[in-house]
């Protein structure tokens, strides 16, 4: 799949997500790479059996105080090969993109991990 095909998806993931969590990003990047970098590997200390496919890298709204401003865009990274990895069509890859997208949008909202697995189990 190329760099271009991947990016399709993440806009078509993104048109299909809940609107008003879409437009309420506010200074936040959605980026796409091939891997996560050393740095982040360290920083999410991952080893080797575990695939990273996507980042959320900033201050989620929830930890924001009034002397919030001035700042670099938070990042949102997807990762193509562990999504590639992970998938087995077209399709899957769609799904996964979709999923890792709205996971991370939802830790940009300030949601751990604990209330993402029990809004996604719903």
């Amino acid at each position: 799949m190329t760099d271009s095909q991947f990016d399709d998806l993440i806009s078509k993931a993104m048109n299909e997500l809940p609107q008003k969590y879409i437009k309420g990003l506010d200074n936040v990047a959605i980026v796409m790479a091939d891997d996560p970098t050393p740095e982040q590997v360290i920083k999410m200390k991952l080893d080797r059996s575990q695939r990273l496919l996507g980042l959320y890298e900033g201050i989620p709204l929830t930890n924001r105080s009034a002397g919030y401003s001035f700042v670099l865009p938070d990042k949102i990274t997807l990762f193509k090969n562990s999504i590639l990895t992970v998938a087995n069509s077209d399709q899957d890859v769609f799904e996964q993109i979709k999923r890792t997208l709205w996971h991370e949008i939802a830790h940009y909202y300030g949601l751990d991990h604990t209330q993402i697995d029990k809004l996604q189990s719903r």
